[in-house]
């Protein structure tokens, strides 16, 4: 029997640049398959999804898991010769990501004006590049200017292990998989607009509104093998609501047999409460805790 054609393993970093989208039609199909395939998809369903051939489909996944992102680029062929040999483009990219104040120029960033000044005079070596050309030279080469941003990754040392397990019950017992988590209010953060107003008094928006009756939480529950979610408002988290949300997990199965629920570390999800039930109704938990805490 053939092997199964799918993505690696997402990083952090390649799942949210595939989530962000892009203005391209083209990178947003592909980025579309990436994801599909990611989440479970097999081929078929993902070239119906995005009304591609199965063929292109598999190239995409085979290409990405080779190259990366940079398969989302399409290949074009034709036209004009290039004018910049290959490490000439790597030296113009080595420099766009490069600060400009560590290469002796008086400003902290580049444009494209002072990035095409600057390579056609640098010591040693002269390219001579239109700020057109050169802005789809960088964008090829997946570079964008863009702001400085932070993110955080797991610190967890056992997260590749959990990963698989989660993967491994994912393959072979997709029917008896749950996933369940709460989801809480949202800070409400206005965009701020203009207006005219008076000098000195501009129009002000509070970063959030006041919750005058109270929060609700959404314990919801995720059936992988149905495709189905369900859940229920609550006024607070606790041991007893999701104890409760486990109980129809495991309702949802009644034949008896084992079932597999993925959950954060959240203290109210490891009760001992919970750990007796769990281990008296086959359920075992894939939790994404500093320390791998199975359930039953």
């Amino acid at each position: 029997m053939a092997e199964r054609v799918r993505v690696r393993r997402l990083t952090d970093q390649e799942g949210q640049r595939l989530r962000r989208g892009s203005t391209s039609s083209v990178r947003y199909r592909r980025a579309m398959m990436l994801l599909a395939s990611a989440g479970g998809n097999r081929v078929p369903v993902i070239a119906q999804l995005v009304q591609a051939d199965e063929d292109t489909v598999r190239d995409v996944i085979h290409r990405f898991n080779e190259i990366g992102l940079a398969c989302l680029d399409p290949r074009w062929a034709g036209g004009r010769p290039r004018l910049l040999s290959t490490d000439d483009e790597d030296f113009v990219v080595q420099t766009a990501t490069t600060r400009p104040v560590k290469l002796g120029q008086p400003f902290t960033r580049w444009s494209l004006r002072k990035l095409a000044a600057y390579l056609r005079k640098v010591h040693g070596r002269t390219i001579r590049v239109g700020r057109e050309a050169l802005r789809r030279l960088l964008a090829r080469r997946g570079v964008t200017f863009q702001r400085t941003k932070t993110w955080k990754e797991s610190p967890d040392p056992d997260r590749e292990a959990k990963l698989d397990r989660i993967e491994e019950v994912l393959d072979r017992f997709p029917d008896r998989v749950f996933a369940f988590d709460e989801f809480g209010p949202l800070g409400i953060r206005p965009t701020a607009g203009s207006g005219w107003a008076g000098q000195g008094h501009p129009d002000r928006v509070p970063a959030t509104y006041h919750r005058t009756h109270g929060v609700r939480y959404f314990h919801g529950c995720y059936s992988v093998g149905s495709d189905t979610l369900w859940g229920i408002n609550r006024r607070k988290k606790g041991a007893v609501n999701t104890l409760a949300a486990l109980k129809s997990i495991r309702a949802a199965r009644p034949d008896g047999a084992p079932i597999y629920v993925i959950m954060d570390n959240l203290s109210a999800h490891k009760g001992s409460g919970i750990r007796r039930w769990a281990g008296k109704n086959r359920t075992r938990s894939s939790c994404a805790s500093p320390r791998p805490t199975p359930l039953g």
